[in-house]
């Protein structure tokens, strides 16, 4: 016997702007220190994004986080951040993309562009 019911076939869901401003996160002391908005939202996003392995922590879903591994190719470590960082409304593209890989890091740079402005980003990769 198959079940029936339990899905709405006719729901609708509202898909609104959801707010940017969030919780400051203090990284080098490991506390919240007040809230952030707009730009400073946003660059909090990317870095945090980029900080987190995706589908590692259960807490995130499986949108969240990245996949750069050091020793992937340039194009992939790319490709990467873009579908990473992509899945914020917030952020419309990423320009400038360069990455200088080392024997065992990888300084990827580049500049985002968001709803709130642009940014710089230099991010290093280890193992």
């Amino acid at each position: 016997m198959i079940p029936t019911g339990g899905v709405l076939a006719d729901a609708e869901f509202d898909e609104s702007e959801q707010p940017s401003r969030t919780y400051k996160l203090d990284f080098a002391r490991g506390r919240v220190s007040g809230m952030v908005d707009e730009l400073d939202a946003v660059k909090q996003a990317v870095y945090k994004t980029l900080s987190i392995d995706r589908f590692f922590y259960f807490i995130y879903s499986s949108n969240y986080g990245s996949e750069v591994q050091i020793n992937s190719a340039e194009t992939e470590l790319e490709r990467w951040v873009n579908e990473a960082l992509l899945q914020d409304d917030r952020i419309t593209a990423i320009e400038n993309y360069q990455v200088t890989v080392n024997e065992d890091s990888a300084l990827m740079e580049f500049t985002v562009v968001s709803t709130m402005g642009r940014f710089s980003v230099s991010q290093e990769v280890t193992e």
